[in-house]
């Protein structure tokens, strides 16, 4: 494409648009822009040495600029969003998997990175944006894809990254605390998810979760909608019991049918669910569903688990309090022995979260470990001062240093003992001010065990 709102991509003869962002001002890297060659550049204020194009909102002049210049290039795409606090990852690795082992060629959009076969990439951002989208769609098209699953986060409904697309399936999971440092509070963070919800084709649907307390905001008058959960529903989970290795479950839609599924827990059914939904609607049978579901497997960092002689380590990315709740308790249900959580919480992001994170940690499990994650800007002794200030219980202990935490974490195993990384799962760094350091939870536990 030959529009960059990066001024470090930009190439000879393309348009620079100085976005405003939450990480800075695009009109700061005119000049870097220009030097690498950009022709024009679109800014809100100001006149430069090249074709100067002003507007009195650069994001809207992106936003029809690509769906005039790039939508016909993308349309014959399905698109199929999913939105949530937790399990959209999963979620939409899942139906992505199932997809292309039904042979209908699809990409993979989301926290772990853009996928076609492979990965092609890593993303910044959830939901990148929207130049990066219609970069990353073009390219689906160029390797003949027929669908797209996206993850779509709240930051990118309202910062408007997906603006001009239009869905065929949009997916609400749940809503639990999460990012109240950017949207003030849950009716806030309800209502940019909403979003989603006003940008689905005339004959697209709408799945929601019924169980979740805000289900409302997402069950709109004008959409077909789907609901699913352990409440009356139109795809009703009737029964489920796992061991350590599968889960099995009943969902009663007009008829009853079992499944069983290489994933653990309670929260991985919702997650799954998603992909016998759709695959449904497309006009998949049972037996071929039945058949993809037993063949699935969880991405990276996602209940990823090492066994250590009788233990078991698992590393998660479990970072609500909510997620952590639903890890913990599903492993209560198989562990033979102690559990131990290690965990910490992310600087400059939502604090109130902290308190309950590690209340959550010390409640259900034997024993914790707090440490930390990704501090950014912030001393890593300030958030876990935050996480432990109130706490009543006692059955923990601090370490600052993440390897050294880990370390503990694995001489503490006795036998069938299960240990809980949480809240790193597939990332491969960590953020210390505005620089990410290499460090990886797996490699960290495969150097201390000796593999």
């Amino acid at each position: 494409m030959n529009i960059k709102t990066d001024s470090r991509k930009i190439e000879k003869g393309d348009i620079f648009v100085a976005l405003k962002t939450a990480n800075g001002d695009g009109h700061d890297y005119i000049n870097d822009a220009t030097i690498k060659g950009a022709s024009t550049v679109v800014v809100e204020h100001g006149l430069y040495d090249v074709e100067t194009i002003i507007v009195p909102n650069t994001k809207e002049y992106l936003i029809n600029y690509l769906y005039n210049n790039y939508y016909e290039k993308i349309k014959s795409l399905k698109l199929i969003a999913i939105t949530g606090t937790n399990g959209k990852t999963t979620s939409a690795y899942l139906l992505w998997q199932a997809l292309n082992k039904l042979g209908l060629k699809s990409a993979y959009i989301g926290t772990i990175g853009f996928y076609i076969e492979d990965k092609i990439k890593d993303l910044n951002n959830t939901t990148p944006e929207i130049n990066d989208v219609y970069e990353m769609l073009i390219e689906c098209t160029t390797h003949q894809c027929r669908y797209v699953v996206m993850e779509t986060s709240s930051h990118a409904l309202e910062m408007k990254r997906l603006e001009g697309l239009m869905f065929n399936y949009a997916v609400f999971t749940n809503l639990t605390k999460d990012h109240l440092d950017y949207h003030d509070n849950m009716l806030s963070y309800a209502l940019a998810k909403q979003k989603l919800f006003k940008m689905i084709t005339k004959n697209g649907k709408a799945y929601v979760n019924i169980d979740d307390e805000y289900k409302n905001y997402y069950l709109l008058e004008n959409n077909n909608n789907i609901t699913y959960g352990f409440g009356e529903s139109n795809y009703q989970i009737i029964d489920y019991s796992f061991d350590d290795v599968h889960t099995n479950f009943k969902i009663k839609n007009n008829i009853l049918e079992e499944y069983q599924m290489g994933l653990l827990g309670k929260y991985n059914i919702y997650n799954v669910l998603i992909t016998i939904m759709i695959l449904k609607d497309m006009g998949y049978g049972y037996k071929s569903i039945r058949d993809i579901v037993s063949k699935l497997e969880a991405p990276k960092g996602r209940m990823e688990t090492i066994i250590f002689d009788t233990n078991k380590i698992i590393i998660d990315y479990a970072h609500t309090p909510d997620a952590v709740r639903n890890i913990i308790m599903t492993i209560k249900e198989i562990a033979q022995s102690k559990i131990y959580v290690l965990i910490g919480c992310g600087g400059n992001r939502d604090k109130s979260k902290r308190i309950e994170m590690a209340k959550m940690a010390t409640d259900l499990a034997d024993y914790a470990i707090f440490t930390s994650d990704n501090p950014r800007f912030e001393k890593p002794e300030d958030i876990l001062d935050d996480m432990t200030c109130d706490l009543k219980n006692e059955n923990y202990e601090v370490i600052v240093k993440r390897e050294e935490a880990i370390k503990k974490g694995v001489q503490l195993l006795e036998k069938n003992d299960i240990l809980l990384l949480l809240g790193k799962g597939h990332e491969n760094y960590q953020i210390i001010n505005d620089k990410k350091i290499p460090f990886d939870d797996k490699e960290q536990v495969l150097k201390i065990i000796g593999r």
